[in-house]
C-alpha cells in the first residue's frame, strides 16, 4: 500500500531513502532548509574558485553501483569516478615525502624508497585488514546492528565468531605500533581514525578495515567534484517522481500517540505516514520532536562527539606540481595533537594539515595559473571557543608550514578566502556541536552505539545519516538511507 513520506534534509542519506521508497511505490517529499542538495557535501564558488566544501575522497565505489542498480539505474550513467594514483601524498614532519598507491606493490615500492616501512610489514598490515573485513567489515555496514534477524545469518554468526579477531579491546595507534617499527609509518595508518571523526590512541583496532577500503577498492575523484553525487542522487530521486521542497526548513517532526503524523514546515503541517530524519540525531530529539529528554536523547548525548573541522577556503595564484589532489602534512606530535582535540577541546598548535585541490582533475575549479585549495585542520567540537582567535593562530600556523614545505611564501598568493569554522559546521548542516561524524569511536562497541535506523519508540520514524548507523562518510551515509528505507519497507507495509 502506498504510504506518504517525509525525508527531513536532502543529504546523502537522506536523497538515498528518498530514491528508494519512491521507487517502491511511495509519496515522498524532501523537505530541505538549503536551497541545494548534498547537506555537508555542498559546494562554493569564490571569485573563480571553486571548492567541495565537506567530503572530498570517492571510495567503495561498489556501494554506489549496488544503489543504482536497486533503482533500476546504471551508475555510469549518473556518476564519472576519476582513479587516483597517487591516492595522497604525505609529507612527515621530518621532511619525508613518499605518495600512497591503492596499488599495493607500488605502494610498498614507496615506502621501502623513503625509509618508512618494509615491503613484508605493508603485506602483513593490509593482508590482516583484508581478513578483518571478511570477518565482519561488510556485514557491520550493510545491515543493521540492531536487528536480531542480522545475528541469524550466517554472515551474522560469522561475525560474532570473529568478533575477538577484530581487536576491538586493542585501540588503533598500539595495533599499528606493533605492525610497523617506523613511528611514520605508525602515523601514517593511524591517519584512518580521523576518516570517522576519533582519535588513534582510543579508537578499537577494528578500524584497521579503513584502509583496506582504500587501498583494496581504491579512491577516486568525480567529474564535476564531489558535489556531482548529490545532484546524482537527486535526479535519480527525481525521476521516481520524488518532490523536492528546497528553503523549508521543518521546524517540527509531528508525533502523536507514539506514532508519526508528518512534519511542519514554514509555518504548514504536511501529513506523512512515513518520516525519514536526515538530520543530527540529537537535533531530532532535542528540536524537531521536541523531547530532549528523552531516553534515545539522554543516551545519545553522554556519548563523547566526534571532531569538527576548520577549513581554510583558498584561491591560491599559482600551481603546484608537487601537490596532488589529496596532500597531507603531519604534525610532530599526533599524541599531543589528539590530547588537544579531545581532552582540551582545543586546536593544536601544530595541526596536521590535509589540502584538497580538485583542480587538479577538474581544470575549471580554478583560473588558468591557480589552484583551489581545502585546506582542512582536525579540530575539536564547538564547546563556546573563540573561533575567530583560533582561526587567526591556525591561519598562521599553516601558512607558515605550507610556506616550509614548497618553498615560497604561500600567503601572499592566496587571493581568495573563506573560513568555515565548528559554529558553521553546526548551523549550516545542524550537526551537533559542529561535529562532522556524530560520535567518535572511542568504545570496543562504538559500532553498536551509533542511533539505530529504526525507532522502536515512535512508530514510523527512521533515521539516515552520519550520525546512525553505519556513520559518518558519504558510502556510509548512502547505506544509512538504504538501510532507512528498507526497514521502512518492511515494518510499515
Amino acid at each position: 500500500m502506498s504510504k506518504t513520506v517525509a525525508i527531513v534534509g536532502a543529504g546523502i542519506g537522506g536523497l538515498a531513502a528518498a530514491a528508494l521508497l519512491a521507487k517502491a511505490g511511495h509519496r515522498v517529499t524532501v523537505f530541505e532548509q538549503a536551497a541545494q542538495a548534498g547537506g555537508k557535501a555542498a559546494s562554493v564558488e569564490l571569485n573563480g574558485y571553486r571548492f567541495d566544501t565537506g567530503p572530498s575522497l570517492f571510495t567503495l565505489p561498489e556501494v554506489f553501483r549496488a544503489f543504482f542498480e536497486r533503482l533500476g539505474r546504471d551508475v555510469r550513467d549518473y556518476l564519472e569516478p576519476v582513479p587516483l594514483a597517487p591516492l595522497c601524498a604525505y609529507e612527515f614532519a621530518d621532511g619525508t615525502r613518499l605518495h600512497g598507491y591503492s596499488d599495493r606493490a607500488r605502494f610498498a615500492a614507496e615506502l621501502e624508497a623513503a625509509g618508512v616501512a618494509r615491503r613484508a610489514e605493508l603485506e602483513a598490515y593490509l593482508e590482516r585488514s583484508a581478513r578483518m573485513w571478511e570477518w565482519a567489515g561488510e556485514l557491520f555496514l550493510t545491515r543493521s546492528l540492531h536487528e536480531p534477524a542480522t545475528y541469524a545469518s550466517r554472515r551474522g554468526l560469522k561475525a560474532l565468531l570473529n568478533a575477538p579477531r577484530l581487536s576491538p579491546f586493542a585501540n588503533l595507534h598500539a595495533a599499528n605500533a606493533r605492525a610497523f617499527a617506523d613511528p611514520r609509518a605508525v602515523q601514517l595508518f593511524d591517519r584512518y581514525a580521523t576518516y570517522n571523526g576519533s582519535s588513534p590512541f582510543r579508537t578499537p583496532a577494528t578500524l584497521r578495515i579503513i584502509p583496506h577500503v582504500e587501498y583494496a577498492f581504491g579512491g577516486y575523484a568525480l567529474n564535476g567534484g564531489i558535489v556531482a553525487l548529490p545532484r546524482a542522487l537527486e535526479r535519480a530521486a527525481r525521476e521516481w517522481g520524488v518532490e523536492f521542497r528546497f528553503g523549508a526548513r521543518v521546524e517540527r517532526i509531528v508525533a502523536e500517540n507514539g506514532r508519526c503524523r508528518g512534519v511542519a514546515a514554514g509555518g504548514e503541517r504536511f501529513p506523512a505516514d512515513v518520516v525519514v530524519s536526515n538530520a543530527d540525531v540529537l537535533s531530532t530529539y532535542r528540536t524537531l520532536l521536541g523531547q530532549p529528554e528523552a531516553p534515545e536523547a539522554r543516551r545519545y548525548a553522554r556519548l563523547e562527539p566526534s571532531s569538527s573541522g576548520l577549513v581554510f577556503l583558498w584561491g591560491v595564484a599559482r600551481t603546484f606540481p608537487q601537490m596532488q589532489v589529496h596532500n597531507v602534512f603531519f604534525s610532530g606530535d599526533y599524541r599531543a595533537e589528539f590530547a588537544a582535540l579531545f581532552e582540551r577541546l582545543e586546536l593544536p598548535e601544530e595541526p596536521t594539515i590535509y589540502v584538497n585541490v580538485t583542480s587538479k582533475v577538474e581544470a575549471a575549479d580554478a583560473p588558468p595559473g591557480g589552484e583551489n585549495w581545502f585546506v582542512l585542520l582536525n579540530a575539536p567540537r564547538n564547546a563556546g571557543q573563540d573561533w575567530s582567535a583560533v582561526a587567526a593562530r591556525a591561519r598562521q600556523a599553516v601558512v607558515k608550514r605550507l610556506s616550509r614545505a614548497l618553498g615560497c611564501d604561500v600567503g601572499a598568493l592566496i587571493e581568495a578566502e573563506n573560513v568555515i569554522a565548528p559554529p558553521d559546521i553546526e548551523r549550516d548542516t545542524g550537526s551537533t556541536y559542529g561535529s562532522l561524524y556524530g560520535i567518535a569511536s572511542h568504545s570496543p562497541v562504538a559500532a553498536f552505539l551509533r542511533h539505530p535506523n529504526r525507532s522502536r519508540r515512535i512508530g514510523g520514524l527512521y533515521f539516515a545519516g552520519g550520525s546512525a548507523h553505519p556513520g559518518g562518510g558519504m558510502p556510509l551515509a548512502l547505506l544509512s538511507g538504504m538501510l532507512a528505507a528498507e526497514m521502512a519497507e518492511k515494518t510499515e507495509s
